[in-house]
This record gives C-alpha cells, sequence and structure tokens, in this order.
C-alpha cells in the first residue's frame, strides 16, 4: 500500500498517495455499535448520536432504519452526566455494559470540549466474542477557528493529502475548492459562491473552482486568489462576483488591476461589483485600460462568461489562438 494511491468514495478516481498505514490487532466484533457526538444548530449546542447499528455508514442507517438511531442534546452548562450516559447506553442495548459506557461517554464529551471538536465519531463501538468493548476505528474533526487554541492538533495536519492549491489558498486565509469545471470563480461570502455556482450551471456552465476571498480581504488577498486559479490549466474564463458590504469593492477592482498586470492574463474577466465604493471601483477599472468586463446584472454576467468559456474551449480543442490579452 505504501507508495501507492488510495482510492475512495471521498478521493474520487484519482486517488490519494498513501505514505503511512496504521497496523493493529484484528478484532472479531460481535456487536457493533455507533456513537458520536457533534454541534447541532437545530439543539443550540452538542448532541450525542447513538444507534445500534455500528459498522456501517450512519446515512445508510437513517435512509433505512431510521427509528435505530437516537440522539441526546446536552446542556453545555451541565455537561455530561451519569445519568444521560447510562439513558444512552441503555438505549441503544449497552444496559449490561452500563459502567465502561459510562466512562466513554465522559471521555467522549471531555475530549470534544478540550479540543474544539465539532465532530467525534466512535464507529463502530464493538463488543467482541469475550463481552470486551473496544472502539475499533473513530473519525475526529476540529474547528478551524479554534487553531490557535489547538496548535498541537492542527501541527498534525498532513498537507501532502491535500490538493496543492487548497493547501496554497490556505497559506492566504481564502476557502479554495478545486472543481472539475472550466469557469474560474472569485466571491466573498460561502452563500454567494454558492449561488454564483449554481447560476453559472443554470446557464450551461461548469465551475471550475470555489474560492470564497471573505469579508475582509485586501487587494494582495485578491491577487493571490487569481494565482491559484489560474494555476488550473483548465480555467477558460474568471467571473469575478463581488457584494461590498464589509468588503470594499475598490480594495477588489485593485487586486483584480494588480492581478491582470502581473500574470498577463490572456483569458476573459467578468466582473460583477455591487456595494460599498462600487463606483470607486468601476472608475478603477476604467482607468486602468484592461480588457475587464463589466456587468452588474448577475444573471447577464453568468451567461457572459459561459458564452466566452465556450468560445476559448472551442478555440483550443481547434488548436486557433484567440487572444484575451488584457492589456489595450
Amino acid at each position: 500500500m505504501l507508495g501507492d494511491f488510495l482510492v475512495t468514495k471521498q478521493t474520487g478516481e484519482k486517488g490519494i498517495p498513501c505514505s503511512k498505514v496504521m497496523v493493529c490487532e484484528r478484532k472479531f466484533p460481535r456487536r457493533e455499535f455507533y456513537i458520536a457526538i457533534m454541534m447541532e444548530r437545530s439543539f443550540g449546542g452538542p448532541v450525542i448520536i447513538a444507534s445500534s447499528q455500528g459498522g456501517m455508514a450512519i446515512e445508510d442507517v437513517a435512509a433505512e432504519t431510521p427509528d435505530a438511531i437516537v440522539k441526546f442534546p446536552i446542556d453545555i452548562s451541565v455537561g455530561m452526566t451519569d445519568d444521560l450516559a447510562k439513558e444512552i447506553a441503555t438505549s441503544i442495548g449497552l444496559g449490561t455494559h452500563l459502567e465502561e459506557t459510562v466512562e466513554v461517554m465522559h471521555n467522549l464529551y471531555n475530549c470534544f470540549i478540550s479540543t474544539d471538536a465539532a465532530m467525534i465519531e466512535i464507529n463502530p463501538y464493538a463488543e467482541d466474542t469475550y463481552g470486551k468493548l473496544y472502539a475499533l476505528d473513530a473519525k475526529m474533526r476540529f474547528d478551524d477557528n479554534a487553531e490557535f487554541r489547538q496548535k498541537a492538533i492542527f501541527d498534525e495536519r498532513d498537507w501532502s493529502q491535500e490538493d496543492a492549491k487548497e493547501v496554497e489558498a490556505s497559506h492566504h486565509n481564502l476557502n479554495y475548492i478545486a472543481l472539475d469545471g472550466s469557469i474560474g470563480c472569485l466571491v466573498n461570502g460561502a452563500g454567494l459562491a454558492m449561488a454564483t455556482m449554481d447560476i453559472i450551471k443554470l446557464h450551461g456552465g461548469s465551475p471550475a473552482n470555489f474560492l470564497d476571498v471573505g469579508g475582509g480581504a485586501t487587494a494582495d488577498q485578491v491577487k493571490e486568489a487569481f494565482k491559484i486559479i489560474t494555476s488550473d490549466p483548465k480555467v477558460h474564463a474568471i467571473m469575478v462576483n463581488i457584494f461590498g458590504g464589509i468588503m470594499r469593492c475598490d480594495v477588489i477592482a485593485q487586486g483584480i488591476i494588480a492581478a491582470a498586470e502581473e500574470l498577463s492574463l490572456k483569458i476573459p474577466i467578468v466582473v460583477r461589483l455591487q456595494g460599498t465604493n462600487v463606483e470607486d471601483a468601476k472608475a478603477l477599472i476604467a482607468l486602468s485600460n484592461l480588457k475587464i468586463l463589466p456587468c452588474d446584472n448577475l444573471d447577464d454576467a453568468a451567461k457572459m462568461i459561459v458564452k466566452l468559456s465556450n468560445i476559448v474551449r472551442l478555440a483550443k480543442s481547434a488548436k486557433i489562438d484567440v487572444n484575451f490579452e488584457l492589456p489595450v
């Protein structure tokens, strides 16, 4: 396995390189359970999710036998109590193992709180043929905003297992996820980013990435965002969709202009800006003498970027040099 590529549903067809292998003792479980704790908006805090049907994807259990899943919200001011832990254990058929399961529940909750976890999932929590219980597998996810408190945990991050562009984006505090399309997206705010990708798909295009520059991005961050987007050879066009609330549109414009000049971009860019200092931003783009196409209407901007992307794609497939070089 070492040096080979691991291919799963999560990795996609390309897979990820296998650089480490964990070796452990094999167990033969007689019964398997599912126990997890995570933050849940509907409960306003952490909730224990448990099931008597462990050893399989909890999504499959939810679809096939939803009654087998139980949920127990935890009052953050009280924490995990013995009574609650006993109720959880009993509800999933662990009444004969109350003492050790109660201890597991306390440890699970304490670990969740002390590490700023967003989720801890034990699957399966298994009973072997001798009646002993083991946490045979676990998954943990931590709150990114707690990195300053949990340095030891975040230092364990294995960057070699991640997309190089996503790694570079994280170094500049940009939220970037690579996709398979041909239209690069630079947007502020996760909701607006999702809406932008949706409207591109609606008009027949395919987004090449999810990139959220956040609410307080600087001109340098915008420039770095362009570098990351254009490092993908599949990108035929770029759509910028910014709503200036906290973010100022003129700062975004400065970043776009700096990126276009430094990178000598030769692909079409459609920019839709609305909000704070939008008129200043439009003036900066106009005075830059760059071929950046402004558009006030989001629907029109999406139609335009899809058409331009198709033109570039067809030209490349026909080996025709279509030059969208920005400097006039």
